[in-house]
Formats: structure tokens, sequence, C-alpha cells
């Protein structure tokens, strides 16, 4: 195993910007595991989600995605906004309120590869059928919590996670076993029961697919439990203790964007395509089109106001 190279490629990530790196070796997943997912996909626990059911086998076997890979460099970028939109107004899941992370995590990537002349790799930031957490388990970055984020101790869970598939043995590192006691926070915290104690998250009552995956209209029952958020949901993160440790990015790019905080409800209620393509160029939110986020809009005011009226 190189020690050395290992070392240097966990010391350049975190030069990089990256908040923590491990190592894990690739393997096929556990067989417990293995046997979570199936039955996960069996029981439609996807929702529509329909990309989360494509290329199991590949999602089970990394090194059916890079053929030779032998090591997985695991990594985690801070997005802990500094700054939020006001209370009052229309909000934003904090991962939405910087430029998209997709990019962010692998030009980064990509950087960390070429300093190290790395020719034969392949990069993947939630691009590909990759079981990001538990390779980020394996290679001891933290622990999957009862929210199903991955949780690094004294940071939290406000992490974007990021993958760089290698050809050569490393030296791997040791997961971490979960810290969250009898902790239930997050599951008390989840105002649709998405989160169940001991049990995989039902995708279909999540607020995150329904007000960004979900196409069709989003049911009254799950929309009167919105709140102020027009975009996914961070209650779950909200609630987990570990969060109060966290500290604000200072990612430059994962900086919020000045325009969105300054939005009012007014102001979203009049939105138009052309302000739509100029707040949000270059952002995760363009996932959900102009006219998802309009929707969003639109059942926010209607439940509102059936709410009301009783």
């Amino acid at each position: 195993m190189n020690s050395k190279l290992s070392n240097d490629i966990k010391a350049e990530a975190i030069n990089l910007g990256f908040y923590s790196c491990g190592i894990a070796k690739a393997a096929p997943v556990e067989e417990e595991v293995a046997r979570h997912v199936l039955q996960w996909i069996d029981n439609d626990g996807y929702a529509d989600m329909q990309y989360m059911a494509n290329n199991t086998d590949k999602r089970l076997d990394p090194t059916l995605l890079m053929e030779g890979t032998k090591s997985i460099v695991c990594v985690a970028l801070n997005y802990f906004p500094p700054e939020r939109i006001p209370e009052g107004e229309f909000q934003f899941a904090d991962y939405a309120l910087g430029s998209d992370y997709h990019d962010i995590v692998k030009s980064k990537l990509f950087q960390l590869a070429a300093h190290f002349g790395f020719e034969n790799f392949r990069a993947f930031c939630d691009t590909a059928p990759v079981l990001e957490r538990y390779w980020a388990v394996k290679a001891g970055l933290g622990w999957t919590g009862r929210n199903h984020q991955l949780i690094i101790p004294h940071a939290g869970s406000k992490f974007f996670l990021g993958e760089l598939f290698l050809d050569i043995e490393l030296e791997y590192d040791e997961p971490m076993p979960s810290r969250c006691g009898n902790c239930h926070a997050c599951i008390d915290a989840c105002p649709t029961g998405a989160l169940k104690k001991d049990k995989e998250l039902d995708a279909s009552l999540c607020l995150s697919y329904q007000t960004i995956e979900n196409r069709g209209e989003i049911p009254h029952d799950i929309a009167s439990k919105m709140g102020d958020t027009i975009y996914g949901c961070d209650r779950c993160q909200t609630a987990c203790p570990w969060n109060r440790f966290a500290t604000p990015t200072t990612e430059p790019l994962l900086q919020p964007r000045e325009e969105l905080l300054k939005m009012t409800r007014k102001e979203w209620e009049n939105l138009t395509v052309e302000q739509y393509q100029k707040i949000f160029k270059g952002s995760a939110v363009k996932r959900v089109k102009y006219g998802g986020l309009m929707r969003n809009i639109k059942t926010k005011l209607e439940s509102d106001k059936k709410n009301e009226n009783g």
C-alpha cells in the first residue's frame, strides 16, 4: 500500500478546498447493503425517480463503472451558508443558494487527478450510480445518520460528496461507527413522515422530492407542510444536533447569490422566465425548471389559502 501517496492525495484535497478526504478499497458493496438496496427498489421506494432503479449492477459494484478500479478517493465539500434568505420570505434548501455543486466538486476532483498525473480515473459527484454515502463511510469520513445524510463528527451534514476512482492500490481508511445514539431529532422534525426509525426514506413523502423531482402536482396534505420553502427541505438536517458544529463555507462559488437573498415574496410570485434564467444561471435549481418552481410557488400560495379557510 502506498502510504505516502495516500497522505499526499488527502493533503492536496484539503488544499483544493475540500473539508475532508478518505480512501476506500473498491469492491462490491456488502451483501446486507446490496439486499437492502434491492428491497428498496422492489418496494418502489424511489417514487418515480426511475434512474434510482437503473444500473443497479454498477451501483452495487463500483468496479463495473471503471474497469480496473482499485481505490475510491472520497471527498466532502462544505456548503453551510454564511448568510440565508431573510425569515418570512420564500426559502430554498441551503445547498441551492450558490452555484451548481456538480460542476464545482467535479472540477476540484479533476484538479486533484491532474496534480498527481493520474491518467486512468473517473470523477463523480451525484452524476452516476454510485452509493456515495456508503463509500464515504467506508473511507472514514463519517457515518450515515437517521436522516440518511452523511454526518461528519463535529462538522455536521451539510456537505457535497464526490469520488475519484483510481486504478492503483492505496492505503485505506477505516469506517466510522454511527454516533447518533438514541437521538431521533431528525425523524421528529420531518413534517411529512418521510423518515421512519430504522427504515428507508419514503421518497414519495419527502418535500425535497416533491418540490424538485416530482413533475406532477404536489398533493395538498404534503403541500400543507411546505412552510416557506419552495425548493427542497432542510428540516431533518436543521434538527440534527451535529449541525450545531457547522461552520460557513469559504468556497467562493458556494456563497449565496446576492440576487437570491434580495428576492421578496411578491417578486417570486411575479417571476418571469428571463428573471429565472438570470438568477439561476449555473445553479442546481435549474433542475426544477421555471415551470416547476412556479408550480411550487402556486402550490404554496393555494395551500395557505386552504389552510386559512379551514
